[in-house]
């Protein structure tokens, strides 16, 4: 995401990542919480609680395997603006690394003939908020994209790439995204394969330089950074089915950068929360068609966009329709997180939140629309769930992220494909998820269920979905982060690992946080079946717990305590197999400085 919208509702009361980014020179970090009057019981979930110890455990039970695929390469680039800046020793941080020939991932380290400066190849450190995808026509081939971060301090980030042909056991391809090097950073990871195996990147590059303090400053025109290319674009680049190496991609179309579209600055007319589907249904009328979706923040209102295209066997691809405004409710312009999905019959799907100023950006209600035409047509929107309160985390400093997720099913549940939603609300005092579906395209929604099972009440967040074909049936899955486990204990080997004593704590939890409750994470999962009927309990997916603290980019401003692990991180299953890739700061052994790195993790998909 960008710097600088609403502050993705981790404070309050006001929603940063729609308030002008000139503005947040006066910014501080507020964090309210709910009210004790407000605070609502969380009802139990359908498989009951569980102990922690057993779900410490479900780990080994559940023969899950853990690989820190971003550690396998040491990637550099040359940023067009770097930032020197460096909070280190503390909490881990080391600022920018000089490359000095250490890459071994073949990427081109630049500088770059697009870009307007001279400046030196630095290593990619850190890699937080993700995306993953299975190749269909090859399930042990997966992409995965994430942040690739060569300043935590700076937030000074490309978009980076990882790629396994074994089923996730070793991923010897990765880099930058190429193409986009002469903008500062590109941003919100997400891609998708086409029917032919190609793998479709919709990206984010956007313009900004430093002040004095470290914020961003976003201007247009001859003031940008490189005045010769735009403030801010949507665009897209391709990984052509077969290639080998990090720099094989196509980011042009027609001769020039792949633009859907572009905007003279990143703060007037603001693109962002982009997201990406192909409709890869042989039996669909518009088999190969890539829907790509985005929100336009303009100040602080907002408006959101679909455009398509359709994809060649070559890679290539049709021309971009002209983008189009998408419906809405109506009076309250508040909308965003497009997250679309196509159902077997070729119909496009897409959740809506609207998170209206009226409401303070307190609540979020969840709404969807479809279009049965590939895209040209749209109903009028449906909703789903209202008033969700958006959380704030307690103890730690990282922000909120897209408060829901969506997905579809591949077979017919009441001769309908079923519909799926899931979300993180804060009404307790706390987040916990929720689990919703409907049988009926949408109109009805059945009673939304809790999904963590944790005994003691803890932050459960950023859920994930996603929805695996059995052949004859589907699994539908719910990954989040759990803070159900509390951080390593002083003098043990698993609390030096996982650096516990780089981190002094927060304001809202001082001291280093050995034996901490509702501080360090895991990744976890539940399953269930296609009628959410839950399949087992809650499976811990990380073999590690690990401090969010750590080495965790400043997002707002190097003076400023706000941080980041991602807004969101991937969830998907390729075969029998279901796969996440997700945040660690943990050393297993490859990463002594605790950066951010990304873990995939992979298990069984549970028999139904």
């Amino acid at each position: 995401m960008l710097p600088f919208k609403p502050l993705l509702r981790s404070t309050r009361p006001l929603n940063y990542w729609k308030v002008p980014k000139c503005f947040c020179s006066g910014l501080l970090l507020l964090v309210p919480l709910v009210p004790l009057s407000f605070a609502q019981t969380v009802p139990p979930p359908p498989q009951g609680a569980q102990a922690d110890a057993s779900f410490a455990d479900s780990f080994r039970l559940n023969h899950v395997m853990n690989v820190f695929a971003t550690t396998q390469k040491i990637s550099c680039y040359t940023p067009e603006v770097p930032y020197a800046g460096n909070l280190g020793p503390t909490n881990g941080y080391t600022g920018e690394t000089p490359c000095n020939g250490s890459a071994n991932t073949g990427e081109d380290l630049g500088p770059y003939p697009t870009q307007n400066v001279v400046n030196q190849p630095l290593v990619v450190n850190n890699h937080s908020e993700s995306d993953l995808r299975v190749d269909p026509t090859n399930p042990n081939h997966l992409i995965g994209q994430t942040k690739w971060f060569v300043s935590a301090e700076g937030y000074n980030h490309l978009q980076g790439f990882y790629e396994s042909f074994d089923g996730g056991k070793t991923w010897p391809v990765q880099g930058h995204v190429p193409g986009y090097e002469d903008f500062t950073d590109n941003t919100d990871p997400v891609g998708a394969f086409d029917g032919f195996g190609n793998y479709h990147a919709l990206l984010l590059p956007y313009q900004f330089s430093y002040d004095k303090s470290g914020f961003q400053v976003f201007n247009n025109g001859s003031s940008l950074p490189n005045p010769a290319l735009p403030g801010e674009a949507i665009s897209s680049a391709v990984r052509q089915h077969g290639a080998s190496s990090a720099t094989d991609w196509n980011f042009t179309h027609t001769g020039g950068l792949d633009y859907l579209m572009t905007a003279p600055n990143a703060h007037s007319n603001d693109p962002d929360k982009q997201w990406i589907t192909v409709d890869v249904n042989p039996s669909s009328p518009h088999y190969n068609r890539i829907y790509a979706m985005w929100t336009l923040f303009a100040f602080n209102p907002s408006s959101v966009f679909v455009s398509f295209s359709d994809a060649n066997s070559d890679g290539s691809h049709t021309d971009w329709s002209a983008p189009t405004v998408l419906p809405t409710i109506n009076g309250h312009p508040w909308d965003s997180y497009m997250l679309p999905h196509v159902t077997p019959d070729g119909t496009v799907y897409t959740t809506e939140t609207n998170n209206p100023s009226q409401k303070g950006f307190l609540f979020a209600d969840l709404y969807l629309i479809a279009s049965r035409d590939g895209g040209v047509n749209w109903q009028t929107p449906l909703p789903v769930h209202h008033d969700i309160v958006v959380p704030t985390y307690q103890n730690t400093t990282f922000r909120e992220g897209i408060v829901n997720t969506f997905a579809v099913g591949h077979h017919l549940v009441n001769g309908h494909y079923p519909l799926y939603v899931s979300w993180e609300d804060g009404s307790s005092g706390l987040s916990n998820i929720y689990l919703t579906a409907s049988t009926d395209n949408g109109v009805t929604w059945s009673t939304p269920i809790v999904v963590n099972d944790n005994v003691d009440p803890v932050d459960e967040l950023q859920p994930n979905l996603n929805v695996a074909d059995n052949g004859v049936t589907d699994t539908v899955s719910v990954a989040f982060y759990d803070r159900r486990l509390p951080c390593e204990a002083a003098g043990t080997a698993e609390a030096i690992a996982a650096g516990i004593a780089l981190d002094p704590g927060t304001s809202a939890s001082p001291g280093s946080p050995y034996s901490r409750s509702n501080y360090c994470i895991n990744t976890a999962v539940q399953f269930y079946t296609a009628t959410l009927a839950a399949i087992g309990h809650n499976v811990r997916l990380s073999q590690h717990t690990w401090d969010p603290q750590l080495n965790s980019p400043h997002w707002i401003c190097i003076c400023n305590s706000g941080t980041f692990i991602g807004d969101y991180f991937g969830n998907t299953s390729g075969g029998s197999t279901e796969y996440t890739t997700s945040v660690s700061t943990f050393d297993d052994g490859s990463n002594a400085n605790h950066y951010q790195q990304q873990v995939v993790a992979s298990m069984p998909i549970p028999k139904q």
